[in-house]
C-alpha cells in the first residue's frame, strides 16, 4: 500500500515543489512524507536542484574535453563542432 502512495506523490511532485497544488493535496503529500523517508529525500533533492538551477546567474561552460567525452559516451559525436 505504501508504494501506491509514493507513486501518487511522484505524479504531483513538480506541481507541489512549484506551489501549484491546492492546500488539501499539499496536506496529503506532507502527511505522506512525514512517514516516508524515501519521499522526503526525493522532495528535498528536487527542491535543492530547482534552487541551484534558478540561482545560477551564468551558464557554466563545460570544458571541451569533458563535452567530447560525454558526447562520445552518449553516441552523439555528430553534434560535436569538429564532427564531419
Amino acid at each position: 500500500m505504501e508504494q501506491h502512495h509514493c507513486r501518487d506523490l511522484l505524479e504531483s511532485l513538480s506541481e507541489y515543489i512549484d506551489g501549484n497544488l491546492g492546500p488539501e493535496l499539499c496536506l496529503q503529500i506532507e502527511r505522506h512524507m512525514a512517514g516516508c523517508e524515501n519521499c522526503r529525500v526525493v522532495v528535498d533533492t528536487l527542491r535543492k536542484t530547482v534552487y541551484l538551477y534558478q540561482s545560477t546567474q551564468e551558464p557554466v561552460k563545460m570544458p571541451g574535453e569533458v563535452r567530447e567525452r560525454l558526447y562520445r559516451s552518449l553516441d552523439l559525436e555528430q553534434f560535436l563542432p569538429d564532427a564531419s
